[in-house]
C-alpha cells in the first residue's frame, strides 16, 4: 500500500459516502489512489462514491466490486458506467444538489478537494469548481486537498486554510483538460444564427460542449457582454481578452463575470488565474431562479439529446443508454424567460448519425417540459416557440428539422394534434 492510500486509511470507514470535483477538478492523484486500493480502504465493506460529469478514465466498470456509484449525469467516460449498470442515477436538477446536501437525503462523509496553492495569506483556493462542492464542505467529516501548481487561485471563496484540512497531499499527475474540439459546420451555422439573436450588452450563460465554443467564436464582434454560468470554455477567455466580455452593463454583479466550474484547459486557467473580474460561485447563486430574473437580457444557450414537436426536451437517454443528465437547463431556460430582454435557447443539430433530432416522441425521459421551450435553433432555422400554441409549435418544429426528415415528421404531427384536439395543416 503507498503511503497516501495508508493516510487515506486511517481516515475513511466503511460505508463513507465520497465527493469530489467534476470534470475539470477531480483531483487525480487522490481519486486513483482510491481505487488502486479500493479493497484496503473498504476495509472489509463498501465505499460510496457521488459521480458527475466526467473527464478522466479513473472509474471503471470493474470498481464496483468495491464501490457504490451514484450521480446525476453520466457524461463522457462515465457513460461505461451506467451501460454496465453499476451507475444508480438520481435524477434531480441540478439546483436541487446543493439542498439535498444540506438537508442530508443525499450523504458526503468525505470530500476530495483539487485545490490551488496557498497565497500569501496561506489562503488555499478551489480553484476550478465551486459547484455544490461548498456544501458537500459543510457537511464532510473528512476533507483531503490534493495541492496542483497549476490550479488557478480564483476569487469568490470558500478560501481554505491548511488547518481546514485533515490531509494535503502534493499532485502527481496533470489537470485534465477539456479538449478545445473544432466545430463542424452545423455547428458553426448554428452559433451564427444564435450570435444574430444576442444583443450588445447581453449576459450570456453556456452549457457544455463543442456548440458553446461555436458560438463564442460568433460572438467576437459583440460588444459589452456579461458572464453569468455554471460552465465556461476556452472560448470565454478569447471573449474578455477581445473586450468582448467585460461585464459592463450587467445588472447586477456589474464588472465582474460569474461561474461554477471550468471546463477548458491551460488558456482559460491562465485567464482566471487571480483575476478580479472573475468570481467562481456554489451552484445556489449561478442557478438562482431570482438571481437569473434579475439579470437583464440574461441570454441562456444549452443543448440536448432531441427535442419532440411540441418542445419538450430530452437531454439524458440516447438509444436507449444514460448519456446526459437532467443538469440545470431548466434552471437557466427559466431564468433566461423571466429576464427582461432575455432569450431562452435551446440549440442542436437537427441530425445524429442520419436520425433526426427532432422527433414525433421522445426516446427518453422529459428532462425539461414543453412549457419551459422558449427558442429552438437548429442548422435550419430557428423555432420560437414562447407562447405559441400546439398547432404553430409542430409547424415551427418541423421547419427547423433535416429536410429528408420533414415528411416523416408530418405524418407524425397529424397523430399527435389529433390526441390534442387540433389539426395539422401548412
Amino acid at each position: 500500500m503507498s503511503a497516501l492510500a495508508a493516510q487515506l486509511q486511517d481516515l475513511l470507514r466503511p460505508g463513507d459516502s465520497i465527493w469530489w470535483g467534476q470534470a475539470t477538478a477531480e483531483p487525480l492523484t487522490l481519486t486513483r489512489t482510491l481505487v488502486q486500493h479500493r479493497h484496503q480502504l473498504a476495509q472489509g465493506g463498501r465505499l460510496r462514491v457521488f459521480v458527475g460529469l466526467g473527464l478522466s478514465d479513473t472509474l471503471q466498470p470493474e470498481h464496483a466490486d468495491v464501490l457504490d456509484f451514484s450521480g446525476y449525469a453520466a457524461s463522457g467516460p462515465h457513460r461505461a458506467l451506467a451501460q454496465a449498470g453499476v451507475l444508480d442515477i438520481i435524477p434531480v436538477h441540478y439546483s436541487q444538489l446543493c439542498l439535498l446536501l444540506d438537508q442530508g437525503v443525499i450523504p458526503a462523509d468525505v470530500v476530495f478537494l483539487q485545490v490551488s496553492p496557498p497565497d500569501a495569506e496561506g489562503r488555499y483556493s478551489l480553484g476550478q469548481a465551486r459547484e455544490y462542492m461548498p456544501h458537500a464542505l459543510a457537511r464532510a467529516r473528512v476533507v483531503v486537498g490534493e495541492v496542483h501548481p497549476d490550479v488557478p487561485w480564483t476569487a469568490g471563496g470558500p478560501h481554505l486554510q491548511a488547518g481546514d484540512f485533515d490531509l494535503l497531499t502534493d499532485a502527481g499527475t496533470a489537470l485534465p483538460d477539456m479538449a478545445r474540439a473544432e466545430p463542424g459546420a452545423a455547428e458553426k451555422t448554428i452559433a451564427t444564427r444564435i450570435a444574430q439573436l444576442v444583443e450588445d450588452g447581453s449576459c450570456i450563460q453556456l452549457g457544455v460542449g463543442n456548440l458553446p465554443e461555436a458560438v463564442t467564436a460568433a460572438l467576437r464582434h459583440h460588444q459589452n457582454l456579461g458572464l453569468h454560468s455554471g460552465a465556461i470554455g476556452d472560448g470565454v477567455a478569447d471573449l474578455a481578452e477581445l473586450g468582448v466580455l467585460n461585464n459592463a452593463r450587467k445588472t447586477i454583479d456589474t464588472g465582474i463575470g460569474i461561474a461554477g466550474i471550468l471546463m477548458g484547459g491551460t488558456r482559460l486557467r491562465r485567464w482566471a488565474h487571480q483575476n478580479p473580474q472573475l468570481q467562481m460561485r456554489e451552484t445556489g447563486y449561478t442557478h438562482h431562479p431570482e438571481v437569473l430574473a434579475g439579470i437583464d437580457r440574461f441570454v441562456a444557450i444549452n443543448s440536448a439529446i432531441e427535442v419532440d414537436l411540441t418542445g419538450q426536451i430530452n437531454a439524458e437517454v440516447a438509444g436507449g443508454v444514460y448519456m446526459g443528465a437532467v443538469g440545470g437547463a431548466m434552471d437557466f431556460l427559466r431564468g433566461a424567460a423571466r429576464s427582461k430582454g432575455g432569450l431562452p435557447i435551446l440549440a442542436l443539430t437537427s441530425t445524429a448519425k442520419a436520425s433526426s433530432r427532432i422527433v414525433g416522441q421522445l426516446s427518453g425521459p422529459v428532462s425539461t417540459p414543453r412549457a419551459d421551450a422558449g427558442l429552438i435553433v437548429t442548422e435550419h432555422g430557428v423555432a420560437d416557440l414562447r407562447g405559441q400554441p400546439l398547432s404553430q409549435r409542430v409547424r415551427r418544429m418541423i421547419d427547423i428539422a433535416a429536410p429528408e426528415h420533414r415528411a416523416q415528421l408530418e405524418q407524425q404531427a397529424h397523430h399527435l394534434l389529433r390526441t390534442c384536439g387540433a389539426a395539422f395543416t401548412r
